[in-house]
C-alpha cells in the first residue's frame, strides 16, 4: 500500500474489496472479541496498528510514558498498554477505554519530525517519517504519541493517514456512518434495545414523571397538561408542561400564539416558602388580546396564590450565542496551542489573555443573574418568570442554576441528571444545533450547556461539601457532549428526539395536525433501535471511574413539616401588604422597574387593552416607581437579621448557595481546560520512562527540604514529645551526659536588676538580644522560628548570646 521513495510517502485510498474483507471478518460474539490484543465492539473492525509506540500521560494520569500498541479503527483510536490486565470476555462492552479516542471527537491531527510539525489531512503527502503523533480533540484534550525508533516506518505512515482520513471523510454523512460504526452491527443493536433505563431518575417524559416532581416539589395548584401532547401548539415545548390547575386545556390552546414559537409560561420549580419559578419566551408581535386571552394568560403568570410576578429578562444583562462560541474559542486557542503554528502565549501575558477572552466576565454574569433569582423566590410568595427572546438557551442556564442553588436534590447525581433531562433535554435546548456536530453550521454553533457546566463547576469548587456529585462527574459529562452518538445530544427537542427513534416522519394536515403516516404496503418497517442517553455512565465507563462520579456528603437537615407545600409555617407574614394585587415588576440591570408596557395587554391609555404589542422593555429612570416591592424586600431582610440565628436552630436547607463572584473567587476549571496543556518538552525523546519536567523535580525538591523541616521540627505536645524522641544537639549542650559535669560554671541568678553594660563586682551585665537573633539563628540551622521553645534551647540560646557578646 505504500509508494514512493524511502523519504517520501503517499498513502492511496484503501479499495473498496479491502473494506469489505475486513468488515466481514467482524466477530459475531455480541460481548466484542480481541484482535491484537485489542478489546473490539461487535462489529468493529482495525484498520491499521502500530506496535512499540509510547504515550504521553497528563497530570491526571501520573505524567511519564506508557508502553504500548496503537491501534486504529473505523470509530477509533485505541491504545492498549503492555502491561494491561486481559478483560473479562462476559462483560459488557464499553464504548472507549481509558487511553481511546473517539475518531468524531478529533477536531486536528499533527505529525512531529525532525525539526518540524505538520498539520495531516486527507490528501497530505508526508517527506519525513513522524517521530511524534499529536491528536487535538474537541473536548479540549490533547493525546500525544511517541513512535519508538525501533516501530516500523511503514506502520507509522499508514496509521496517521488511517487516522487522518477516517476521522474527517470527504462525504456528507459524517456522523451518521459514525454512529453505524459503534453502533451498527446487529448484535450492538440488540444489546442497546434490551438495556434498562436508571429506574430512580426522574427522565420528564411522560406525564407520571412530571406529576412525580410536582409532589416532590410539593407544587399544589398546579397539573400535568397534555395539550402539547402530539407538538401541535409547540413544536418544541415537550409533550407535557405544567400550568395552573383553575387553566383548562381548551382555554390554554389560545394562549400560545401570544409567545414566540409557542412557548408559553410554564412551571418548573418551586421554593419551599411558596415562590415558582417559570419559564417563557418573549411576546408575539401584532397579536389582538381579547379578553379571555389576557385573563388566561394572567392565571398562568401569577401562578395559584400569589398576587406579584416578577418578569427578570435576561436578553439584556447576559452575554448572546455568539458572544460565548467566540469567547470558548479564544478560551481553546489559549489553553490548547497550536504547535503547528509554533504560536504560544507568553507566560507574563497568559492572565491578561484570558481575562480578554471574557469567558471567565459571562460565566460570572450567569451566576450573579442566578443569584438575584434565587434571593427572589427566597422571599416567598411571588412567581418569578425568566424571560428571553426564545427561551431554549439562557433560560436554560440561569433556571438550571437558581435550582442547582436553592435545591440540595439537584446537588446529587440522579438529581443533576434530571435537572438537565428537564431544563435541558425536554425544555427543547437546541444540543444538535448548537453543538454543530455536522460541522457544517458554524452560525448556530455556541456551547451554551458547557457554560453552565463550567457555571457549576465554580458552585462546586467554592462548596465541594454541598455536593453528593464530584467534579469528576462534571468532567465527563462535558466530554460526553462532544460525542455525537446519544440521543440526549442529537436533537433540538423532544418532537426531533422521538421521530429519529422512531425512524418515521411525520406529515402535517390542517384538520388533523401532525399525523404519522400511514403504511400502504403493509406492516411498517421494523423501527431502528434508538441511540444511548448519556446517562447510560456503564457504557461509557469502567466501574473505577464511575466510582469517583460522588462523594460523601453529611445528611442535610431534615426540613419543618410541609403545609400545604410550603414549609414556611409563617406565610401571612411575608405577604406583600402594600403591594397591589396582580402587579408585576421587571428586574433588568439589577435594578426593579415597572414599565407601563411590559405586558402588552396592560399598554394601553389608562391601563386598558392595546391591540398591538409595541415592543419596547425599557427599564425606568430609577426605582421610586416600585416602592412596595422595595420595601418588601427590606423588611425582609430586616426581620431575619433581627430573629437571628438563636431563632433558628437548625440551619435550611435550602438556603440558595450564593458564590463569591469578585476577583479571583471565579476561577478557571483546570481539571477540564489545562489537561491538554502540552510542554515544549513533549516533543523530544526522553531518555527513559522516568524522565520528569523541569518544574516537577523543583517541586519534588521543595517536598525534600520541607520534610526535613518538618523532622528537625520540636514537639509541641506531650504526646509528640513521647512519639518522637528528641534530638540530641538540642539538648542541654552545657551538660556532659558522660561525667555529669557542666562544661562551664553556670551563672548564678542575680538578686537583683541591673541595666546593660553595669558592673556587678567584677562581672558585667549582658544586654538581652536583639530582636531577630534567635530567628536568624534558628533559620541558620535549618528550623523554622516558633514562639514556644523548650527550656533546654531556650538555655542554649542564652548562653550563646553571653558568649558572643563578651568575646566580641
Amino acid at each position: 500500500m505504500l509508494t514512493g521513495s524511502k523519504s517520501t510517502f503517499k498513502v492511496r485510498q484503501m479499495e473498496t474489496d479491502i473494506k469489505e474483507r475486513l468488515l466481514s471478518q467482524s466477530g459475531m460474539n455480541a460481548r466484542g472479541r480481541d484482535v491484537f490484543e485489542l478489546r473490539c465492539l461487535p462489529g468493529e473492525c482495525v484498520l491499521h496498528r502500530a506496535v512499540m509506540v509510547r504515550k504521553k500521560l497528563t497530570a491526571g494520569e501520573g505524567r511519564g510514558w506508557l508502553s504500548g500498541t496503537l491501534f486504529c479503527t473505523h470509530f477509533r483510536v485505541a491504545f492498549v498498554p503492555q502491561d494491561a490486565p486481559k478483560g473479562d470476555d462476559d462483560a459488557d462492552p464499553i464504548l472507549l477505554g481509558d487511553h481511546d479516542v473517539a475518531l468524531a471527537s478529533i477536531e486536528k491531527v499533527v505529525v512531529v519530525g525532525p525539526n518540524r510539525t505538520k498539520l495531516v489531512t486527507a490528501n497530505s503527502s508526508l517527506k519525513f517519517t513522524p517521530e511524534e503523533l499529536v491528536l487535538y480533540c474537541r473536548d479540549l484534550r490533547v493525546v500525544c504519541f511517541l513512535f519508538d525508533r525501533l516501530t516500523p516506518d511503514p506502520q507509522v505512515i499508514e496509521i496517521t493517514h488511517a487516522i487522518a482520513k477516517t476521522y474527517q471523510p470527504l462525504k456528507a454523512g459524517s456522523v451518521l456512518a459514525f454512529q453505524n460504526a459503534a453502533l451498527g452491527s446487529v448484535e450492538m443493536k440488540q444489546f442497546l434495545s434490551n438495556r434498562r433505563r436508571d429506574a430512580h431518575m426522574n427522565w420528564h417524559e411522560s406525564a407520571a414523571d412530571w406529576q412525580r416532581e410536582l409532589e416532590r416539589c410539593g407544587a399544589t395548584g398546579w397539573r400535568v397538561s397534555s395539550v402539547n401532547d402530539r407538538f401541535e401548539m409547540s413544536t418544541s415545548l415537550p409533550r407535557f408542561i405544567v400550568v395552573p390547575q383553575k387553566v383548562l386545556d381548551t382555554e390554554l390552546k389560545k394562549s400560545f400564539a401570544h409567545f414566540n414559537d409557542g412557548r408559553i409560561p410554564r412551571w418548573c420549580w418551586r421554593h419551599p416558602r411558596g415562590s415558582d419559578l417559570l419559564r417563557m419566551a418573549g411576546f408575539q408581535n401584532n397579536i389582538y388580546h381579547e379578553k379571555d386571552d389576557i385573563r388566561n394568560l394572567e392565571l398562568i403568570l401569577f401562578g395559584c396564590r400569589s398576587s406579584l410576578c416578577v418578569v427578570v429578562e435576561l436578553g439584556e444583562d447576559l452575554p448572546s450565542a455568539a458572544d460565548i462560541q467566540l469567547a470558548h474559542g479564544r478560551l481553546r486557542a489559549l489553553c490548547l496551542g497550536d504547535i503547528s503554528t509554533s504560536v504560544t502565549v507568553p507566560d507574563d501575558k497568559w492572565l491578561s489573555t484570558l481575562e480578554a477572552t471574557h469567558w471567565l466576565d459571562y460565566t460570572r454574569w450567569c451566576l450573579k443573574k442566578a443569584s438575584e433569582v434565587a434571593c427572589l423566590l427566597r422571599g416567598g410568595h411571588m412567581t418569578v418568570a425568566l424571560q428571553e427572546a426564545e427561551d431554549r438557551d439562557l433560560s436554560c442556564v440561569v433556571s438550571s442554576l437558581v435550582q442547582v442553588m436553592c435545591d440540595p436534590h439537584c446537588r446529587t447525581r440522579r438529581g443533576f441528571q434530571s435537572l438537565v433531562q428537564k431544563e435541558w433535554v425536554t425544555a427543547g435546548h437546541r444540543f444538535y444545533s448548537r453543538g454543530n456536530y455536522h460541522r457544517d453550521n458554524d452560525k448556530e454553533e455556541a456551547p451554551v450547556f458547557l457554560l453552565f457546566l463550567d457555571c457549576a463547576w465554580q458552585l462546586w469548587s467554592q462548596y465541594p461539601s454541598r455536593f453528593q456529585l464530584s467534579d469528576d462527574f462534571l468532567l465527563a459529562l462535558h466530554d460526553s457532549a462532544h460525542l455525537p452518538l446519544f440521543s440526549s445530544f442529537l436533537a433540538n427537542s423532544q418532537r426531533e428526539r422521538c421521530r429519529r427513534s422512531q425512524n418515521q416522519g411525520q406529515c402535517y394536515t390542517p384538520v388533523n395536525g401532525w399525523r404519522d403516516p400511514l403504511h400502504t404496503d403493509g406492516a411498517p418497517e421494523p423501527p431502528d433501535p434508538p441511540l444511548p442517553p448519556v446517562w447510560d455512565w456503564s457504557l461509557q465507563y469502567g466501574e473505577r471511574r464511575r466510582a469517583g462520579f460522588t462523594q460523601p456528603v453529611p445528611p442535610a437537615p431534615a426540613p419543618r413539616p410541609a403545609l400545604n407545600g410550603n414549609l414556611n409555617a409563617d406565610l401571612d407574614a411575608n405577604r406583600p401588604s402594600d403591594a397591589s394585587p396582580g402587579s408585576v415588576f421587571l428586574l433588568s440591570r439589577g435594578v426593579f422597574s415597572c414599565p407601563a408596557n411590559l405586558l402588552p395587554w396592560r399598554g394601553g391609555v389608562g391601563g386598558g387593552i392595546s391591540g398591538v404589542y409595541r415592543k419596547s422593555h425599557r427599564r425606568a429612570p430609577s426605582s421610586e416607581s416600585v416602592p412596595g416591592l422595595e420595601r418588601l424586600l427590606r423588611a425582609r431582610s430586616l426581620a431575619e437579621a433581627r430573629s437571628g440565628p438563636p431563632s433558628r436552630p437548625v440551619p435550611d436547607p435550602y438556603e440558595p448557595l450564593l458564590p463569591l463572584l469578585v476577583g479571583p473567587c471565579v476561577g478557571l476549571w483546570k481539571e477540564c481546560y489545562h489537561r491538554g496543556a502540552l510542554h515544549p518538552q513533549a516533543f523530544s525523546h526522553p531518555l527513559s520512562a522516568n524522565h520528569r519536567h523541569p518544574v516537577e523535580l523543583l517541586a519534588r525538591e521543595v517536598q525534600r527540604l520541607q520534610e526535613q523541616l518538618d523532622r528537625a521540627r520540636p514537639p509541641s505536645s506531650p504526646a509528640a514529645e513521647t512519639a518522637e524522641p528528641r534530638p540530641a544537639p538540642f539538648a542541654d549542650l552545657n551538660h556532659n551526659a558522660n561525667n555529669g559535669t557542666f562544661l562551664y560554671p553556670r551563672r548564678p541568678p542575680a538578686t537583683r536588676q541591673l541595666q546593660s553594660g553595669q558592673k556587678q563586682g567584677n562581672l558585667v551585665v549582658c544586654p538581652p538580644p536583639p530582636p531577630g537573633f534567635f530567628c536568624k539563628y534558628l533559620a541558620g540551622r535549618g528550623r523554622r522560628p516558633t514562639m514556644h521553645l523548650e527550656p533546654s534551647l531556650t538555655h542554649f540560646l542564652h548562653e550563646s548570646w553571653r558568649l558572643f557578646f563578651f568575646f566580641f
